[in-house]
């Protein structure tokens, strides 16, 4: 008997130290029961049938996928947990953890312990963080019938619509979208083979150094602080003077190089003159074009010249220049052209009608009407007024031009001027009304 009783009293004891162990292990309760929560939920109120439902709130968004990410190890942990085998449990211990099987929610969780003034706060509300969140809440909740503005997405706006790539920008300035000016050829002069050239390098101070260097056949110059030769034809003193800063920088001689260049010769542009002058030949251009008069006067034209034959290289045409005439004598010549200064030809006009001496004259440039009529003894009678001016176009026919000769003698009208060729009638028949 004594025996049995140890036994009995050994089985009870070994119960009651599993008992509670079980217990701690399945029935510990840190924070409410789903079923508490639901209960202390306040019930919501049903939307209206024409009421449209909350816009979602971002802060909800934002939990709830914060949530769904945290769920994501935990449902991993669960279900490495099913593949292990649970150690036997006494019938205590079975009937304390049988409520965590069933199909009702497990009322433990990791939230800590709530304290006993904290109310109880509904599973998915939102988290209150400062006053200006708290009062966003209060306004959504607020205006629950009318959908809650799309946010404003700056990624999905569309982008602005390229500028064209010949678009002048607003704020340009009219100069800035102005076409560059037309550099006239008589203020420019582009280097050629012969011409002799001053390249002086600032950076270097020896005095021994050489600065004139002759440009080559093909337009070629042989500088010696370049590896190669450098075509330098057709570009103008400040053109070959950035090719070599940019050539030196290139090859690293200088940092900051400094080059000047000028021309001390000048020999690949020339124009041939001949003809009525004192002092026939080839005459140097220092530009690339220069007016007639500079040619004419350095080669010292004759006193029987009058006329200038320009034969153009460019283009080959003929031009013909009166020596008289100011505007023909700012001709352009340019290199290449040949000039020849001949004698003036004999030009005439015509006079008929009731004059002292009618006929064939000698044309002077620059003579007028009245000039014309008393070079022919004027006009024989005082009531002879009416003078009629045939002039030849350059098709050949004649254009009349009626004058009356008193209102010209009073001032009336100018008297014009007359050109080789012109036929005059002088007529006593009454002037015609314009």
């Amino acid at each position: 008997m004594k025996k049995f009783f140890y036994a009995a009293a050994a089985a009870l004891a070994l119960c009651g130290m599993a008992g509670p162990d079980a217990r701690a292990q399945a029935g510990v309760r840190v924070g409410p029961t789903a079923d508490d929560v639901a209960a202390e939920a306040p019930a919501q109120p049903q939307p209206k049938r024409d009421e449209k439902p909350p816009a979602p709130n971002a802060n909800d968004a934002k939990k709830e996928a914060k949530g769904s990410s945290s769920e994501k190890p935990r449902a991993a942990a669960k279900e490495q947990g099913k593949g292990r085998e649970s150690a036997p449990l006494s019938n205590t211990t079975a009937s304390t953890v049988a409520p965590a099987l069933t199909n009702k929610p497990s009322s433990t969780s990791d939230a800590p312990p709530k304290s006993a003034g904290e109310p109880n706060v509904p599973v998915g509300s939102p988290v209150k963080t400062s006053a200006g969140a708290e009062g966003a809440n209060d306004t959504a909740k607020g205006n629950n019938s009318q959908p809650a503005p799309p946010p404003n997405n700056n990624s999905m706006a569309p982008p602005p619509a390229p500028r064209p790539a010949n678009a002048t920008p607003a704020n340009a300035s009219p100069a800035a979208a102005s076409p560059a000016a037309v550099v006239s050829p008589a203020s420019i002069y582009r280097i050629g083979t012969g011409d002799v050239l001053d390249i002086r390098l600032l950076n270097a101070q020896d005095p021994r150094q050489n600065t004139l260097y002759t440009v080559v056949a093909g337009g070629v110059l042989d500088y010696p602080l370049l590896k190669d030769p450098l075509t330098v034809a057709g570009m103008t003193t400040d053109e070959l003077s950035a090719q070599l800063i940019a050539e030196l920088r290139h090859r690293n001689v200088y940092d900051k190089p400094q080059v000047r260049v000028g021309v001390r010769e000048y020999a690949s542009h020339a124009v041939l003159i001949s003809g009525l002058v004192s002092d026939p030949g080839t005459k140097i251009l220092r530009r690339e074009a220069i007016p007639l008069y500079v040619v004419v006067a350095e080669a010292q034209p004759k006193p029987e010249a009058g006329r200038a034959v320009i034969i153009s290289h460019a283009t080959g045409k003929v031009i013909n220049v009166d020596l008289n005439d100011a505007a023909g004598l700012n001709t352009l010549v340019m290199t290449g052209d040949v000039v020849t200064l001949t004698a003036r030809p004999p030009e005439f006009y015509y006079v008929g009608g009731e004059v002292g001496a009618p006929g064939q004259k000698d044309f002077h440039s620059g003579i007028t009407l009245t000039q014309a009529l008393l070079a022919s003894g004027g006009a024989t009678r005082p009531e002879a007024a009416r003078v009629r001016v045939l002039r030849a176009g350059p098709d050949g026919r004649l254009s009349p031009t009626e004058y009356n000769l008193r209102e010209i003698e009073n001032g009336g009208v100018p008297d014009p001027q007359l050109q080789p060729g012109d036929r005059i009638e002088v007529s006593g028949a009454p002037v015609k009304k314009k």
